[in-house]
């Protein structure tokens, strides 16, 4: 599970630059959600979405999107639409291929469909996938996200 060492800068909940890896999250469940850039219009409205049902969530979990965008379009972003969330900078697409490689090998027959630009991705507290949507269509997407979520609750 290569994915959960790779290194990435982001933003935290607060707007802090940091450095994460997914690995920091064992022992939470991951929303890992794609998307292609900062401040268009349809990743605005999907960071919205995610921001309007933020306190839905179950209290293991955690959100963070991811783009290639770099800090200082996060940083913008975040401020601009005051996100909960913490945001990853994936510039070179290093977490985005491992997990469609780990996807594509450990997965696939259980996923119809591979990831696509716009991808979510569920790890488990374990730090397995165990769902991925690809192609989202926005609207409706977190409401289907939180369902998914309760599934796992034991």
């Amino acid at each position: 599970m290569e994915y959960l060492d790779i290194k990435l800068e982001g933003l935290d909940e607060n707007g802090d630059i940091k450095e994460f890896t997914l690995a920091d999250f064992k022992g939470k469940n991951v929303v890992l959600y794609f998307y292609p850039k900062d401040e268009t219009p349809v990743c605005t409205k999907e960071a919205e979405s995610f921001n309007e049902y933020i306190e839905e969530f179950p209290q293991d979990t955690i959100v963070i999107g991811v783009s290639a965008d770099d800090t200082q379009s996060h940083k913008s972003f975040k401020d601009k639409l005051g996100l909960k969330f913490k945001l990853l900078c994936d510039k070179e697409h290093k977490l985005k291929e491992a997990i469609r490689d780990f996807v594509d090998e450990h997965l696939k027959h259980n996923n119809d469909e591979e990831m696509s630009e716009r991808a979510t991705v569920i790890i488990n507290k374990d730090g397995e996938i165990v769902k991925v949507w690809s192609d989202v269509e926005v609207d409706g997407h977190v409401k289907e996200i939180i369902d998914y979520l309760k599934t796992m609750e034991n």
